[in-house]
């Protein structure tokens, strides 16, 4: 019998579990404001401040840390690895400390997975971290060869409801085509062909539909200009394209749900903000249809958007028409990260090196 902790920091809120063998002990989401986060000038400066609250949930729920045989954290941004399990060593906590491939909050996953473990000499791990790629070479090219492409989305969730999916519709997920939007703090939406993410919009910085922190496809010409203003420093751009775009940027919240209070405050510009986004993920889909030539199983919302039913409902009459909507609210992650974990303690699973 293992004892697994689990930790996925997000873009708004910081999610911890316990698990004992498959089963979960507890779960809790810490959510982080805005506010609360707009004092940290990096993502690894927050480090200390999650740990901290870490730490007194932990307490809260008389934890032992020192009965905890392994720790889990979700994957960060690293170079392109193979889907799998891996070890946390050296170099990952390098590349994610220096941001080497970009900031995200997934980067703190493997530090502080890394930190809790080595208070006791435990193992840390990280599964399927965000930058799996599987790519077809044609999805590489953007348009100028000093720009390819980048990977990275939701990879955890999109293989985990991929494979419920697939359950759902009686078929394995490697005999399917299926295209998965993982509405949250940021939004992927990914062509499953046949088991394998062929195509998936670059769900961090600068691709695809905005979200509720980031700005999506922008006009380029004008992104250009902005660039080269004076106004702006180069990190100032880049928050506002991650972080400090999309919602956020319009409406000045990063929580879906009160926007949703504003809408019913009569807030019309709440309510236009509300409507392109889901307008936006429904084109999105749209062009991965595309990819797939058509030949779609079914479309799956998925990720804590999802929840709300008005959005899935906007998202749904407009792509309803390719093929049914599966709604999975909410994420597979926690557990995920978990049974990748148990795997290799268990023998099942060969942990990978990172270099």
């Amino acid at each position: 019998m293992f004892t697994i902790l689990v930790i996925n920091p997000g873009s708004t809120s910081t999610k911890i579990a316990l698990f004992r063998d498959e089963n979960p002990l507890f779960t809790a989401s810490l959510p982080h404001s805005s506010e609360e986060l707009a004092s940290f000038p990096t993502i690894y400066s927050q480090f200390a401040f999650r740990r901290l609250a870490i730490l007194k949930i932990l307490e809260e729920k008389n934890v032992k840390i020192e009965e905890i045989d392994a720790f889990v954290g979700r994957g960060g941004l690293l170079h392109p690895v193979t889907s799998g399990t891996f070890r946390v060593g050296p170099a990952m906590l390098t590349q994610l400390e220096k941001a080497d491939f970009g900031e995200h909050a997934s980067n703190l996953g493997a530090i502080l997975a890394h930190e809790l473990a080595a208070m006791y000499g435990r193992p840390a791990f990280i599964v399927d971290p965000v930058v799996v790629d599987e790519l077809e070479p044609e999805a590489r090219l953007t348009g100028h060869p000093m720009l390819p492409k980048q990977c990275i989305f939701h990879a955890l969730n999109h293989k985990a409801v991929g494979r419920k999916a697939a359950g759902q519709l009686g078929k394995p997920y490697e005999a399917l085509n299926l295209i998965i939007a993982h509405l949250g703090g940021g939004i992927s939406v990914a062509a499953h062909q046949h088991g394998r993410v062929v195509d998936v919009n670059n769900a961090l910085n600068g691709d695809g539909p905005f979200s509720p922190e980031r700005s999506g496809t922008l006009p380029a010409g004008a992104l250009v200009r902005l660039s080269f203003s004076g106004e702006y420093s180069e990190r100032e751009i880049s928050r506002m394209i991650t972080g400090k775009g999309g919602v956020v940027a319009y409406l000045g919240v990063n929580d879906m749900r009160l926007v949703t209070e504003m809408i019913r405050a009569g807030d019309a510009k709440a309510l236009l903000v509300y409507r392109a986004m889901a307008g936006q993920v429904a084109k999105e889909i749209g062009s991965m249809a595309a990819v797939l030539s058509g030949e779609v199983d079914a479309v799956v919302l998925t990720g804590g958007i999802a929840y709300d039913e008005e959005f899935t409902r906007l998202i749904s009459m407009r792509v309803g028409f390719i093929a049914p909507v599966l709604l999975f609210p909410g994420e597979e992650e926690m557990e995920a990260l978990a049974l990748g974990g148990m795997r290799v303690l268990r023998g099942e699973e060969q942990a990978r090196e990172y270099d």
